[in-house]
């Protein structure tokens, strides 16, 4: 039986991605598609061809009873439908960044409640380079520092980008540090570099889909790990091999893309 998913945000880039590689898979079905009223008129498309479109997901969860919510959105909107997802018993797949700690706090409390999926990057070459981060980190030791640069468009809102603070976290919790020991901002300091800490410095410009470099800086040599995203469909593709394994899954912890790699 096919997995029916419903789509938020389905006239955006990520949105409309994703509703594409839905409809063409034949194990999914396009149940529903949801765009913020002002924009609804992008979705003409969808009910032209007979998928239920709608500016309100409280409307259309009673019309796909156990469907898959993919939601690339923004973090009120996308804390706003993990909450009707959970009291509805639907899943959700969220793509979102740019939480607050309070809103990671209540996602972590909904997903005791029903199936939440969150990852701040759905590629599945960044979470398989997440995996050997610790292991090369450990191996080189405290001589090597360690510095990220990360680029995207110049829509991107949130800086340092989600994905760069995932991948700061298996290099902090290695080193034994914490967030607290990020360095975003080197323009205003003049002293040398502090080695217990992780530069992270962010560039915006253009269309930049997004690219990522973990560099690790010894004396006599440097390794550099660079990711580069060049379309958005990868991101996408991510997001619906997650609704296919979340949809079996029980309600209990926030998952991850690791959690699908490592099944």
């Amino acid at each position: 039986m096919a997995i029916s998913i419903i789509v938020m945000g389905a006239a955006g880039r990520m949105g409309t991605n994703i509703a594409r590689l839905v409809e063409a898979a034949e194990d999914l079905t396009l149940a529903a598609v949801i765009e913020r009223p002002e924009a609804e008129a992008g979705l003409a498309a969808y009910s032209a061809r007979g998928i239920l479109a709608s500016s309100s997901l409280a409307e259309v969860l009673p019309k796909c009873p156990g469907a898959v919510i993919i939601d690339f959105t923004a973090p009120e909107a996308t804390m706003a439908n993990t909450r009707a997802a959970v009291a509805a018993g639907c899943p959700i797949v969220i793509g979102t960044t740019g939480f607050s700690d309070e809103q990671l706090a209540e996602l972590n409390e909904l997903a005791a409640k029903g199936p939440v999926f969150r990852s701040a990057n759905m590629s599945v070459g960044i979470n398989a380079v997440m995996g050997i981060l610790p292991q090369l980190t450990a191996k080189l030791g405290e001589d090597y520092d360690i510095e990220m640069t990360e680029i995207h468009h110049n829509k991107k809102k949130d800086a340092p980008s989600g994905t760069a603070l995932l991948l700061a976290e298996p290099l902090l919790e290695a080193r034994g540090m914490d967030k607290a020991d990020i360095n975003t901002n080197r323009f205003d300091v003049r002293e040398p570099r502090r080695h217990d800490e992780i530069g992270i410095q962010s560039l915006r410009g253009g269309d930049v889909v997004g690219v990522h470099t973990i560099y690790y800086l010894g004396t006599g040599e440097s390794i550099e790990i660079t990711h580069r995203a060049q379309s958005r469909e990868n991101f996408a593709a991510g997001a619906i091999r997650a609704a296919r394994w979340l949809v079996s899954q029980k309600p209990g912890r926030l998952y991850s893309l690791q959690d699908v790699l490592n099944s």
